[in-house]
């Protein structure tokens, strides 16, 4: 919202509306190069272990999960993490605290759906892993830049 000054000079926004959207521009940014950071790891690793014997298939149907629905499956949830994350900037006195505490229950919660699908044993033991590795990426590196915006 503009107003006129004395001078009649506009006045543009204040600086600390304009400082708090540069933050959240710079807290998506960065957690979007964590997400194709993320995306890299999680498919590198399921595609290592597909090389070592991992089939990943699911009993139910009898499909096997692709690398790239690994992929895009790791992509869509770290677009959520970033949403949480801009959520708890926005909203929260401790984002960085709350968003950690957050990111780590939603992973322990995330970690149950393999342990129910029936696989067999390396392919349960390679989902869970493949959990983890996003989450390793992803939670750090958005806390870090909560702490960063909100210090």
């Amino acid at each position: 919202m503009n107003s006129m000054n004395e001078t009649g000079v506009a006045a543009g926004p204040a600086s600390g509306q304009t400082s708090h959207t540069q933050g959240l521009r710079r807290l998506a940014g960065t957690g979007l190069i964590a997400t194709l950071a993320a995306m890299v790891a999680t498919t590198l690793a399921a595609a290592l272990a597909r090389a070592v014997g991992v089939d990943f298939e699911v009993p139910d149907g009898g499909e096997t999960i692709p690398l790239s629905g690994i992929a895009v499956v790791t992509g869509f949830f770290s677009v959520v993490g970033i949403v949480i994350a801009i959520v708890f900037l926005r909203r929260s006195a401790r984002p960085a605290k709350r968003f950690g505490w957050t990111a780590v229950s939603l992973t322990a919660i995330s970690l149950v759906p393999p342990l129910l699908t029936g696989a067999n044993t390396a392919t349960t033991t390679a989902l869970l892993g493949l959990h983890l590795v996003p989450a390793a990426v992803m939670i750090p590196t958005l806390a870090r830049s909560l702490r960063i915006r909100t210090d």
